[in-house]
Protein backbone atom coordinates (compact mmCIF):
# COMPACT_ATOMS: atom_id res chain seq x y z
CA UNK A 1 0.00 0.00 0.00
CA UNK A 2 1.22 3.21 -0.61
CA UNK A 3 2.10 5.91 1.68
CA UNK A 4 1.80 9.29 1.80
CA UNK A 5 4.77 11.25 2.01
CA UNK A 6 5.06 14.73 4.16
CA UNK A 7 6.60 16.91 1.20
CA UNK A 8 8.93 19.21 3.34
CA UNK A 9 12.72 18.05 2.56
CA UNK A 10 11.63 14.84 1.09
CA UNK A 11 14.20 14.94 -1.30
CA UNK A 12 17.21 15.76 1.01
CA UNK A 13 16.34 13.43 4.18
CA UNK A 14 19.19 13.36 6.87
CA UNK A 15 20.96 15.74 9.28
CA UNK A 16 20.81 18.98 7.96
CA UNK A 17 23.53 21.13 9.38
CA UNK A 18 22.01 24.11 8.24
CA UNK A 19 17.87 24.37 8.95
CA UNK A 20 15.72 26.94 7.85
CA UNK A 21 11.65 26.73 9.25
CA UNK A 22 9.07 28.71 8.01
CA UNK A 23 10.91 31.67 7.06
CA UNK A 24 9.24 34.95 6.69
CA UNK A 25 11.08 38.53 5.69
CA UNK A 26 9.04 41.22 5.01
CA UNK A 27 10.54 44.72 4.35
CA UNK A 28 8.72 48.01 5.04
CA UNK A 29 8.71 50.63 1.71
CA UNK A 30 7.51 53.34 0.87
CA UNK A 31 4.98 51.60 -1.42
CA UNK A 32 4.35 49.32 1.61
CA UNK A 33 5.38 45.81 2.96
CA UNK A 34 7.41 43.72 0.22
CA UNK A 35 7.49 40.17 1.61
CA UNK A 36 11.13 38.87 -0.04
CA UNK A 37 10.19 35.26 1.39
CA UNK A 38 7.21 33.05 2.25
CA UNK A 39 7.26 30.48 4.60
CA UNK A 40 10.79 29.16 3.36
CA UNK A 41 11.56 25.46 4.62
CA UNK A 42 15.24 24.22 3.79
CA UNK A 43 17.97 22.21 4.53
CA UNK A 44 21.61 22.55 3.78
CA UNK A 45 24.01 18.92 4.64
CA UNK A 46 27.38 19.47 5.49
CA UNK A 47 29.58 19.34 2.37
CA UNK A 48 27.20 20.38 0.39
CA UNK A 49 27.90 22.54 -2.67
CA UNK A 50 24.46 24.21 -3.72
CA UNK A 51 23.72 26.81 -5.91
CA UNK A 52 20.76 29.27 -5.09
CA UNK A 53 19.23 30.76 -8.61
CA UNK A 54 16.42 32.25 -9.71
CA UNK A 55 15.56 36.57 -11.44
CA UNK A 56 16.25 39.26 -9.70
CA UNK A 57 13.79 40.11 -6.74
CA UNK A 58 13.29 36.52 -6.40
CA UNK A 59 14.77 36.18 -2.87
CA UNK A 60 18.10 34.57 -3.32
CA UNK A 61 19.95 37.66 -1.23
CA UNK A 62 17.39 37.54 0.75
CA UNK A 63 17.73 33.80 2.01
CA UNK A 64 21.32 33.80 2.34
CA UNK A 65 21.45 36.68 4.47
CA UNK A 66 19.07 34.99 6.73
CA UNK A 67 22.05 32.16 7.26
CA UNK A 68 25.07 34.72 7.21
CA UNK A 69 23.31 37.17 9.95
CA UNK A 70 23.37 40.26 7.68
CA UNK A 71 19.44 40.06 7.71
CA UNK A 72 17.00 38.58 10.01
CA UNK A 73 13.72 36.55 9.24
CA UNK A 74 10.51 38.59 10.53
CA UNK A 75 9.25 35.17 11.35
CA UNK A 76 10.88 31.69 11.24
CA UNK A 77 13.72 30.00 12.89
CA UNK A 78 17.40 29.66 11.18
CA UNK A 79 19.66 26.96 12.54
CA UNK A 80 23.17 26.12 12.10
CA UNK A 81 25.05 23.23 13.91
CA UNK A 82 23.52 23.89 17.47
CA UNK A 83 22.85 27.79 16.94
CA UNK A 84 19.71 29.40 16.08
CA UNK A 85 21.51 32.39 14.74
CA UNK A 86 18.25 34.59 14.52
CA UNK A 87 18.89 34.49 18.30
CA UNK A 88 21.91 36.22 18.69
CA UNK A 89 22.62 39.32 19.99
CA UNK A 90 24.31 42.05 17.30
CA UNK A 91 28.12 41.19 19.51
CA UNK A 92 27.33 37.90 19.68
CA UNK A 93 26.40 37.37 16.12
CA UNK A 94 29.39 39.44 14.82
CA UNK A 95 31.97 36.54 16.89
CA UNK A 96 29.94 33.78 15.53
CA UNK A 97 30.25 34.88 12.37
CA UNK A 98 33.67 35.54 12.21
CA UNK A 99 34.16 32.03 13.39
CA UNK A 100 31.54 30.21 11.55
CA UNK A 101 31.00 31.74 8.51
CA UNK A 102 33.15 32.34 5.51
CA UNK A 103 31.46 35.63 3.18
CA UNK A 104 32.65 36.49 -0.11
CA UNK A 105 30.99 39.31 -1.90
CA UNK A 106 30.19 40.12 -5.52
CA UNK A 107 32.37 43.09 -5.56
CA UNK A 108 35.44 41.76 -3.30
CA UNK A 109 34.76 44.34 -0.23
CA UNK A 110 38.84 44.05 0.27
CA UNK A 111 40.15 46.45 2.26
CA UNK A 112 42.52 48.67 0.03
CA UNK A 113 44.69 50.47 2.16
CA UNK A 114 45.84 46.83 3.16
CA UNK A 115 47.68 44.78 1.17
CA UNK A 116 45.99 41.30 0.57
CA UNK A 117 48.34 39.32 2.84
CA UNK A 118 46.61 41.77 5.64
CA UNK A 119 43.08 41.40 4.73
CA UNK A 120 43.72 37.57 5.03
CA UNK A 121 45.04 38.52 8.04
CA UNK A 122 42.48 40.80 9.58
CA UNK A 123 39.63 38.00 10.45
CA UNK A 124 42.04 35.91 12.76
CA UNK A 125 42.96 39.42 14.18
CA UNK A 126 39.25 39.96 15.28
CA UNK A 127 38.62 36.61 16.34
CA UNK A 128 41.66 35.95 18.01
CA UNK A 129 41.18 32.47 16.49
CA UNK A 130 44.77 31.94 16.21
CA UNK A 131 48.02 32.81 18.34
CA UNK A 132 49.29 35.93 16.88
CA UNK A 133 52.45 34.50 15.74
CA UNK A 134 50.88 31.93 13.42
CA UNK A 135 48.84 34.29 11.33
CA UNK A 136 51.26 35.52 9.17
CA UNK A 137 52.33 32.19 7.96
CA UNK A 138 48.33 30.83 7.86
CA UNK A 139 47.46 33.82 5.82
CA UNK A 140 50.49 33.02 2.82
CA UNK A 141 49.16 29.78 3.03
CA UNK A 142 46.09 30.47 2.18
CA UNK A 143 46.86 32.95 -0.04
CA UNK A 144 49.17 29.73 -2.15
CA UNK A 145 46.03 27.72 -1.79
CA UNK A 146 44.38 30.29 -4.33
CA UNK A 147 47.29 30.83 -6.13
CA UNK A 148 48.19 34.36 -4.71
CA UNK A 149 51.17 33.36 -2.97
CA UNK A 150 53.46 35.81 -5.17
CA UNK A 151 50.71 38.65 -4.98
CA UNK A 152 50.78 38.90 -1.07
CA UNK A 153 52.32 42.20 -0.32
CA UNK A 154 50.77 43.58 -3.26
CA UNK A 155 47.40 46.07 -2.61
CA UNK A 156 44.06 45.32 -4.25
CA UNK A 157 44.25 47.68 -6.49
CA UNK A 158 47.48 46.34 -8.25
CA UNK A 159 45.79 43.25 -8.73
CA UNK A 160 43.42 41.95 -11.19
CA UNK A 161 39.56 41.40 -10.26
CA UNK A 162 39.68 37.61 -10.14
CA UNK A 163 42.71 38.03 -8.43
CA UNK A 164 41.15 39.65 -5.44
CA UNK A 165 38.03 37.77 -5.69
CA UNK A 166 40.39 34.73 -5.23
CA UNK A 167 41.93 36.50 -1.67
CA UNK A 168 38.88 37.48 -1.03
CA UNK A 169 38.15 33.67 -0.91
CA UNK A 170 41.45 33.26 1.33
CA UNK A 171 40.16 36.32 3.67
CA UNK A 172 36.83 33.93 4.10
CA UNK A 173 38.63 30.90 5.16
CA UNK A 174 41.00 32.73 7.59
CA UNK A 175 39.17 31.05 10.50
CA UNK A 176 38.53 27.62 9.11
CA UNK A 177 34.61 28.14 8.74
CA UNK A 178 32.51 25.52 7.67
CA UNK A 179 30.20 27.48 5.99
CA UNK A 180 31.20 29.41 2.49
CA UNK A 181 28.39 31.80 1.76
CA UNK A 182 28.84 33.30 -1.96
CA UNK A 183 26.86 36.73 -3.24
CA UNK A 184 27.25 36.40 -7.15
CA UNK A 185 31.00 35.72 -6.36
CA UNK A 186 31.54 35.78 -10.05
CA UNK A 187 29.29 38.18 -11.21
CA UNK A 188 32.20 40.76 -12.15
CA UNK A 189 34.66 38.28 -13.32
CA UNK A 190 35.11 37.17 -17.15
CA UNK A 191 34.26 33.52 -17.64
CA UNK A 192 38.57 32.32 -17.48
CA UNK A 193 38.42 33.66 -13.49
CA UNK A 194 35.10 33.13 -13.17
CA UNK A 195 35.88 29.00 -13.90
CA UNK A 196 38.78 29.54 -11.51
CA UNK A 197 36.85 30.74 -8.89
CA UNK A 198 34.24 28.12 -9.14
CA UNK A 199 37.02 25.29 -9.11
CA UNK A 200 37.82 26.84 -5.59
CA UNK A 201 34.75 26.30 -4.67
CA UNK A 202 34.93 23.04 -5.76
CA UNK A 203 37.98 22.14 -4.02
CA UNK A 204 36.27 23.22 -0.26
CA UNK A 205 33.31 21.04 -0.72
CA UNK A 206 34.91 18.22 -1.41
CA UNK A 207 37.48 19.06 1.86
CA UNK A 208 33.78 18.93 3.77
CA UNK A 209 33.16 22.97 3.64
CA UNK A 210 29.49 23.96 2.98
CA UNK A 211 29.30 25.73 0.02
CA UNK A 212 26.42 28.14 -0.61
CA UNK A 213 26.81 30.04 -3.88
CA UNK A 214 24.14 32.54 -5.11
CA UNK A 215 24.49 33.45 -9.03
CA UNK A 216 22.80 34.76 -12.06
CA UNK A 217 25.13 32.20 -14.29
CA UNK A 218 23.11 29.21 -14.87
CA UNK A 219 26.39 27.00 -16.32
CA UNK A 220 28.16 27.24 -13.26
CA UNK A 221 25.15 26.63 -11.37
CA UNK A 222 24.30 23.42 -12.69
CA UNK A 223 27.80 22.15 -12.35
CA UNK A 224 27.24 22.47 -8.32
CA UNK A 225 26.09 19.31 -6.46
CA UNK A 226 22.36 20.97 -5.99
CA UNK A 227 20.59 23.80 -6.82
CA UNK A 228 18.01 25.82 -5.46
CA UNK A 229 15.53 27.94 -7.54
CA UNK A 230 13.50 30.62 -6.05
CA UNK A 231 10.34 32.17 -7.56
CA UNK A 232 8.51 35.07 -5.96
CA UNK A 233 9.90 34.45 -2.73
CA UNK A 234 9.57 30.82 -2.36
CA UNK A 235 11.14 27.82 -3.25
CA UNK A 236 10.59 25.13 -6.50
CA UNK A 237 10.96 21.70 -5.57
CA UNK A 238 14.24 20.56 -6.95
CA UNK A 239 12.42 17.71 -8.79
CA UNK A 240 9.97 19.75 -10.71
CA UNK A 241 12.92 22.60 -11.40
CA UNK A 242 15.31 19.09 -12.98
CA UNK A 243 12.40 17.40 -14.44
CA UNK A 244 10.15 19.99 -15.87
CA UNK A 245 13.26 22.56 -16.80
CA UNK A 246 11.09 24.05 -20.07
CA UNK A 247 8.68 25.30 -17.81
CA UNK A 248 9.16 29.22 -16.64
CA UNK A 249 9.90 29.54 -12.78
CA UNK A 250 6.43 30.36 -11.97
CA UNK A 251 4.87 27.78 -13.79
CA UNK A 252 7.59 25.41 -11.75
CA UNK A 253 6.32 26.88 -8.66
CA UNK A 254 2.72 26.30 -9.58
CA UNK A 255 3.27 22.99 -10.27
CA UNK A 256 5.00 22.57 -6.32
CA UNK A 257 2.59 23.80 -4.63
CA UNK A 258 0.33 21.32 -6.31
CA UNK A 259 2.63 18.07 -5.58
CA UNK A 260 2.17 15.17 -3.56
CA UNK A 261 4.75 12.74 -2.28
CA UNK A 262 4.31 9.31 -2.22
CA UNK A 263 6.58 5.78 -1.43
CA UNK A 264 6.16 2.54 -2.54
CA UNK A 265 7.31 -0.71 -0.98
CA UNK A 266 9.57 -3.04 -2.90
CA UNK A 267 8.01 -4.82 -5.59
CA UNK A 268 4.53 -2.97 -5.12
CA UNK A 269 2.39 -1.85 -7.98
CA UNK A 270 2.16 1.58 -9.27
CA UNK A 271 0.10 1.67 -11.83
CA UNK A 272 -1.90 -1.22 -13.97
CA UNK A 273 -1.85 -1.97 -17.66
CA UNK A 274 -5.50 -1.07 -18.56
CA UNK A 275 -6.30 0.71 -15.84
CA UNK A 276 -7.06 3.82 -15.61
CA UNK A 277 -4.07 6.30 -14.54
CA UNK A 278 -4.49 9.53 -12.87
CA UNK A 279 -0.88 10.64 -12.38
CA UNK A 280 2.05 11.80 -13.79
CA UNK A 281 5.02 10.94 -11.37
CA UNK A 282 8.56 12.20 -11.21
CA UNK A 283 11.05 9.60 -9.28
CA UNK A 284 12.84 11.26 -6.22
CA UNK A 285 14.44 8.16 -4.79
CA UNK A 286 14.62 4.43 -5.79
CA UNK A 287 13.63 2.89 -9.02
CA UNK A 288 10.61 1.60 -11.12
CA UNK A 289 10.03 -1.35 -13.55
CA UNK A 290 8.34 -0.75 -16.51
CA UNK A 291 6.78 -4.37 -17.40
CA UNK A 292 4.49 -5.89 -19.73
CA UNK A 293 3.24 -9.98 -20.08
CA UNK A 294 5.38 -11.80 -22.48
CA UNK A 295 4.25 -14.81 -24.54
CA UNK A 296 4.00 -17.25 -21.74
CA UNK A 297 2.33 -14.71 -19.60
CA UNK A 298 5.08 -13.96 -17.10
CA UNK A 299 6.03 -9.96 -16.63
CA UNK A 300 8.71 -8.93 -18.11
CA UNK A 301 10.75 -5.68 -17.89
CA UNK A 302 10.55 -3.81 -20.56
CA UNK A 303 12.54 -0.19 -19.18
CA UNK A 304 14.15 0.44 -15.33
CA UNK A 305 13.83 4.46 -14.59
CA UNK A 306 15.76 6.15 -11.32
CA UNK A 307 15.82 9.63 -9.76
CA UNK A 308 15.15 12.48 -12.02
CA UNK A 309 13.04 10.80 -14.59
CA UNK A 310 9.27 10.49 -14.81
CA UNK A 311 6.69 8.25 -16.00
CA UNK A 312 2.73 8.30 -16.39
CA UNK A 313 2.88 10.88 -19.26
CA UNK A 314 1.68 7.49 -21.89
CA UNK A 315 -2.00 7.50 -19.90
CA UNK A 316 -1.45 11.37 -19.61
CA UNK A 317 -2.47 11.60 -23.08
CA UNK A 318 -4.17 8.89 -23.40
CA UNK A 319 -6.94 10.09 -21.22
CA UNK A 320 -6.16 7.90 -18.34
CA UNK A 321 -5.63 4.78 -20.18
CA UNK A 322 -2.54 2.95 -19.45
CA UNK A 323 -0.18 0.74 -21.43
CA UNK A 324 1.97 -0.97 -19.09
CA UNK A 325 2.49 -2.14 -15.56
CA UNK A 326 5.05 -0.22 -13.75
CA UNK A 327 5.97 -1.31 -10.19
CA UNK A 328 8.43 -0.54 -7.45
CA UNK A 329 12.09 -2.23 -8.12
CA UNK A 330 12.92 -5.14 -6.31
CA UNK A 331 14.84 -4.35 -2.63
CA UNK A 332 14.60 -0.98 -1.52
CA UNK A 333 11.67 1.53 -1.85
CA UNK A 334 10.72 3.99 -4.36
CA UNK A 335 9.21 7.63 -4.03
CA UNK A 336 7.94 10.08 -6.14
CA UNK A 337 6.25 12.95 -6.24
CA UNK A 338 2.69 12.94 -8.27
CA UNK A 339 0.82 15.88 -10.44
CA UNK A 340 -2.81 14.76 -11.02
CA UNK A 341 -3.98 14.98 -15.20
CA UNK A 342 -5.91 18.00 -14.16
CA UNK A 343 -2.93 19.74 -12.92
CA UNK A 344 0.06 18.77 -14.83
CA UNK A 345 -2.41 19.20 -18.13
CA UNK A 346 -3.39 22.76 -17.22
CA UNK A 347 0.69 23.72 -16.76
CA UNK A 348 1.31 21.98 -20.22
CA UNK A 349 -1.49 24.11 -21.75
CA UNK A 350 0.81 26.89 -20.91
CA UNK A 351 4.15 25.21 -21.27
CA UNK A 352 4.18 24.25 -24.64
CA UNK A 353 7.56 23.83 -25.08
CA UNK A 354 7.33 21.04 -22.10
CA UNK A 355 4.09 19.67 -23.52
CA UNK A 356 6.36 18.86 -26.99
CA UNK A 357 9.13 17.40 -25.03
CA UNK A 358 6.55 14.62 -22.98
CA UNK A 359 4.66 13.90 -25.64
CA UNK A 360 8.12 13.37 -27.35
CA UNK A 361 8.76 11.17 -24.90
CA UNK A 362 5.32 9.64 -24.69
CA UNK A 363 5.59 8.55 -28.37
CA UNK A 364 9.33 7.04 -27.61
CA UNK A 365 7.02 4.86 -25.27
CA UNK A 366 4.44 3.84 -26.96
CA UNK A 367 6.50 2.90 -29.72
CA UNK A 368 8.31 0.71 -27.26
CA UNK A 369 5.82 -0.91 -26.01
CA UNK A 370 4.33 -1.93 -29.83
CA UNK A 371 7.61 -3.02 -30.58
CA UNK A 372 7.53 -5.41 -27.37
CA UNK A 373 3.89 -6.78 -28.40
CA UNK A 374 5.02 -7.46 -31.78
CA UNK A 375 7.99 -9.96 -30.96
CA UNK A 376 5.95 -11.56 -28.66
CA UNK A 377 3.11 -12.34 -30.93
Amino acid sequence: MATQLNLQNSEHPGDAFIQMRRIVKTFKTPAGDFTALKNVDVDFRQGEFVSVVGKSGSGKSTLVNMITGIDRPTSGEVKIGDTYVHHLSESAMATWRGRNLGIVFQFYQLLPMLSLLENVMLPMDFCAMYAPETRERRALELLDRVGLAAQAHKMPSAVSGGQQQSAAIARALANDPPVIVADEPTGNLDSRAAEAIFEIFEGLAEQGKTILMVTHDTTLAQRAQRTLLLADGEIVNETVANVLSLMTHQQMLKATKQLEAFRFAPGEPIITEGATNEHFYLITRGAIEVTLPNAEGKEEIITRMGPGQHFGEVSLLQRGRSIANVRAAPHTPVEVLALKHAAITELLDEAHAMREEITRVAHERTAENTRFRQKQS
